[in-house]
């Protein structure tokens, strides 16, 4: 006799649709506005998505979260990608301490240097290695590839509105929430 194998599903409860949390929230709070709660939540459940995907992606690396932040934050400081561990701690809202213990990691990792300022030999300087360029690199293909396979369904123009229109919900939130750029703790 051939077993047939039903589909397993994820272990835990099951997150209700977003028809099925709309309607809860209604029953509880009667003046909620369903069209922006669907875009809220849907914008927030597709974040948390994307995060753990992004997640999974540099940790096939063997990178975290954390250190693809760092090497991004260099990558942007341009040529020669390299900055102080006072102002890496500034752009991704750590404090020196953790910004410290990460710098350590990576440089362990050979993903950074960390070397005293020729011009100023009381200051550190971190650097972006090859190594952490080439993890960098990898994790850009990756995520285009991740980002291509999500926007498949849009059409340029409609990828185009889609932006525009998230741009604005962005500025929005940053001129009401300035502060909320950057991490308030450490997440490390």
């Amino acid at each position: 006799m051939a077993e047939t194998t039903e589909p397993t599903e994820p272990d835990g409860p099951q997150e209700p649709t977003l028809d099925e949390q709309i309607a809860a929230y209604q029953r509880e709070y009667r003046d909620l506005d369903p069209q922006v709660e669907k875009v809220v939540s849907a914008l927030g459940r597709l974040n948390r998505r994307m995060n753990v995907a992004y997640g999974r992606q540099v940790a096939a690396l063997g990178i975290s979260n954390a250190e693809w932040e760092v090497l991004k934050t260099l990558l942007l400081a341009g040529e020669p990608y390299r900055l102080g561990p006072g102002e890496l701690a500034k752009r991704l809202g750590l404090t020196p301490a953790a910004m410290t213990h990460r710098i350590d990691r990576m440089a362990g990792e050979g993903l950074v240097t960390r070397d005293r300022d020729e011009n100023n030999r009381v200051r550190v300087i971190v650097e972006l290695t090859d190594e952490g360029r080439t993890k960098w690199l990898e994790a850009m293909r990756m995520a285009s590839d991740f980002e291509e396979d999500l926007l498949q369904d849009l059409s340029p123009q409609e990828r185009g509105v889609l932006g525009e229109m998230l741009i604005r919900l962005l500025r929005r939130v940053e001129h009401a929430q300035p502060d909320a750029g950057g991490r308030l703790t450490d997440l490390d």
